[in-house]
């Protein structure tokens, strides 16, 4: 896990870091310690010259055997040779010279320090010495594996409450997740330092927020589609039964319910074709098209449902994009359709290409600047207006908009010149030809 991960490594870190400040302190210990048995050795020679120097013999032997008992060997130089064989000749030598010695040396095959003075006349002196670094590196060592043990004592200590407190967020943030994923919107994290655990918390707290909001507006949209499907079922059920008894006649019957099944049919197929652009299964085949031409296609068929309210602002010559000519007609139709729906009697509906973008205004209730914001999300409109004005089964504006976007253009909505909504559809350029036309 996290958490024993953190306490191993923190206490990897505690040992390996006693043992470099062993390995590092131990030289400077032996060093240090040296140096000061150096300084003292070098005292009590001084010292052990002028005590002996003007004692008897009974009371020198006490010196020396207080200095022995000290660890420290005493030598007595007397015309220019020592008591006892061991010290190194060059001592002996400077000793005799009346020179003062503090060095270091070999004596009985050990390394000692030295330290010697001259007595006054016969080429007389006191050496002592002392063994070097007697015991000090092993103090340093023995003391190595007490502050290896603290080390690793307080490395697990503190890993585990490294892991601790690292951890509590994560967890807490897993508990947050498996309530998300079982269906409760509503929980939420406290958003805490450090810096990373409040990142996290605060993506969760979005993430949750989110999927209130879209299956808030995904329960509204079912709502909505399965309306938008009652209502021609009702009409077609109620014309089945007057039908069978006999109510109305036949023809008129017919009319209304093959109506009502071409609604239901639109309907389904919209949200056939948006599950499919969503699913990314929708094929598209790209091909040169003269935007001018589709955009005229399009006003004379709608010209006989919207009469001379309709009209047009086309160039003189073609207009050549890259596009599915049959779902940008999709697209044209389905916001035709929309503008009739809402668009009283004698509004102006206007179908016009400028460079490569097709608008489509009218002169209907149009949009707040609320509404623009929204104008392409599913149902959103649909929700707003459904008790206001007659309105679709919201799925319309949603459509072209996933339908431009597999087509590689884009769509906007603004607000329209003639007082109503403005869609303008902006698609990639085709290779562009111009032509001239005669008179």
């Amino acid at each position: 896990t996290f958490a024993g991960r953190a306490v191993l490594v923190t206490a990897a870190t505690a040992v390996v870091s006693v043992i470099v400040t062993a390995l590092v302190a131990l030289p400077i210990a032996v060093r240090s310690a040296n140096s000061a048995a150096a300084a003292d050795l070098s005292e009590k020679s001084a010292l052990a010259v002028e005590l002996l120097a003007g004692e008897r013999a009974a009371a020198r032997t006490r010196i020396v055997n207080r200095l022995r008992d000290d660890g420290i060997a005493v030598y007595l130089v007397r015309r220019g040779t020592a008591d006892r064989p061991g010290l190194p000749p060059r001592v002996v030598r400077q000793i005799a010279a009346g020179q003062t010695v503090d060095t270091r040396g070999i004596v009985g095959g050990e390394t000692v320090l030295i330290s010697g003075r001259p007595l006054a006349g016969n080429d007389a002196g006191v050496v002592l010495t002392r063994r070097a670094g007697s015991g000090t590196a092993g103090r340093v060592l023995s003391g190595v594996w007490f502050a290896l043990l603290a080390g690793l004592v307080g490395g697990v200590g503190a890993g585990a409450l490294l892991a601790h407190f690292v951890t509590r967020p994560l967890r807490q943030a897993a508990l947050a997740a498996k309530q998300l994923s079982a269906g409760d919107r509503s929980v939420r994290l406290a958003v805490r330092p450090p810096a990373e655990a409040a990142e996290l918390a605060t993506a969760l707290n979005q993430l949750g927020a989110a999927l209130q909001r879209s299956e808030g507006r995904e329960r509204e949209f079912l709502l909505s589609v399965s309306h938008e499907l009652r209502t021609p079922l009702a009409t077609i059920r109620g014309y089945a039964e007057a039908l069978a008894d006999g109510v109305v006649t036949g023809e008129s019957a017919g009319r209304t319910m093959l109506a009502e099944a071409d609604r239901l049919d639109r309907l389904i197929s919209d949200l056939l074709v948006l599950s499919r652009l969503e699913a990314a299964d929708l094929p598209v085949h790209l091909v040169p098209v003269d935007l001018a031409d589709l955009v005229g296609s399009a006003a004379e068929a709608w010209a006989p449902r919207f009469g001379p309210a309709l009209t047009t602002e086309l160039p003189d010559g073609p207009v050549m994009v890259s596009t599915d000519p049959g779902r940008l007609r999709q697209v044209i139709d389905g916001l035709c359709e929309n503008a009739l729906r809402v668009i009283p009697d004698g509004a102006p509906l206007v179908l016009a290409v400028h460079g490569t973008a097709v608008e489509i205004r009218d002169g209907g209730p149009g949009f707040t600047d609320e509404d623009l914001a929204v104008a392409f999300q599913r149902g959103a409109l649909q929700q707003r207006y459904r008790h206001e004005r007659k309105t679709g089964s919201g799925l319309g504006l949603a459509l072209a908009a996933r339908l431009v976007e597999r087509l590689g253009g884009t769509i906007e909505a603004a607000h329209a010149p003639e007082g109503g909504a403005l869609f303008r559809i902006t698609l990639p350029s085709g290779e562009l030809y111009t032509t001239r036309t005669s008179a």
